[in-house]
């Protein structure tokens, strides 16, 4: 095991032992330790793309929202239309401060009429959660259940063959973004068409204590890759999602960071609304960058273009589909058009790159 994590208090996850079994290289991430690989980032990313990956993401936060006001809270503390969710329907959205800048993203589950559940990012589950307590009304009750819950992801093309001889649940009928409650070899979760790979699959969410006899079922169901948190950035970066703390933060709006598309003006006012519905001009814009020479564009590396700096990179890696390196950056709106030639600089060189439409793999 890497030494990242010596010294250092850090959280578990209920499948901790599972990971150390399989000599998985530890590493912290936003207070938690946590597998980056088993047998390599290539491997990984490659059986979720052709076959399926397992991840364990137990250290995302949940937090759950009853009363009778809940759903009138969450449509106000929310960019995306919570009145369009029935039960057992979900939908990714964004938190924003007055000033519309991103507190967090993350997925909202309708459990019941007047009961949800966000599973938002672990850096951000006790942010989150003092910022919806603080604006929560009398008839409105907000909890973080995160401690209750293990989070499986079980990601790839074959993901629905290997689950299904293992639920009752219908798995055909189960649309993207849609959940249903049923039984996974005889353990009680939370199924969801959902997930941060671009690929099919579904997250799986169970009692703290059942995430490892649950993690068990599915690596020995079939053909099933353990997969890390490398891995996981590759493939969400592959599809151009963001991650927070990179393309997202408090000082981003949805505009700038190409989230529109979850942010709904016309619903009516939530928290934010009224400094996005100004429609001021925008100062920079998120874009896809294609190395042209080698090198990698790492987080914080200037983009350039005709000799002035137009933007910085928020993430970067070489991907394993593409043989190519790609990148995520915050360039100026006339940067910012497709097929714009640009250089990013790296350790003090200038390699050319081009912006160019995500996903970088469709």
């Amino acid at each position: 095991m890497a030494n990242e994590t010596q010294g250092k208090q850090l959280r578990r996850t209920p499948l901790h032992e599972r990971h150390k079994a399989l000599g998985a290289r530890m590493v912290e991430f936003a207070g938690w330790e946590m597998p980056v690989q088993y047998r390599g980032i290539q491997v990984e990313h490659t059986a979720v793309r052709s076959g399926a990956g397992l991840f364990d993401v137990s250290h995302m936060g949940e937090l759950e929202v009853t009363g009778a006001g809940a759903s009138r809270f969450c449509q106000r503390v929310t960019t995306n239309d919570v009145a369009r969710l029935q039960p057992l329907q979900a939908q990714y959205t964004l938190l924003l401060n007055e000033r519309a800048g991103v507190i967090d993203d993350l997925v909202i589950f309708r459990l019941e009429e007047a009961r949800y559940l966000l599973c938002v990012n672990a850096s951000r589950a006790d942010v989150d959660f003092e910022w919806l307590a603080d604006h929560a009304d009398d008839d409105v009750t907000v909890e973080n259940v995160s401690d209750a819950y293990a989070l499986l992801a079980l990601q790839g093309p074959a993901a629905a063959g290997i689950l299904q001889p293992l639920t009752a649940s219908e798995l055909p009928a189960l649309k993207p973004f849609h959940f249903v409650n049923g039984d996974v070899d005889g353990v009680r979760c939370i199924i969801s068409r959902t997930g941060y790979t671009g690929e099919d699959g579904f997250e799986l969410y169970c009692a703290a204590e059942d995430g490892a006899a649950l993690w068990d079922v599915l690596t020995a169901a079939g053909d099933v890759e353990p997969a890390g948190l490398g891995a996981r950035d590759t493939l969400r970066l592959e599809k151009g999602y963001s991650l927070y703390g990179h393309e997202l933060d408090e000082t981003t709006t949805p505009l700038e960071a190409r989230l529109g598309w979850v942010t709904k003006l016309d619903k009516g006012p939530f928290i934010g609304s009224e400094v996005l519905a100004r429609k001021e001009p925008l100062v920079r814009r998120l874009a896809g960058l294609m190395m042209e020479e080698a090198g990698i564009a790492r987080q914080g590396y200037p983009i350039w273009r005709e000799g002035r700096e137009v933007g910085r990179i928020t993430s970067g890696t070489l991907s394993p589909t593409l043989g190519r390196a790609i990148a995520l950056g915050y360039v100026a709106p006339e940067s910012a058009a497709a097929d714009t030639e640009v250089e990013v600089e790296i350790r003090r060189r200038r390699a050319r790159a081009r912006i160019v439409r995500v996903p970088f793999v469709r």
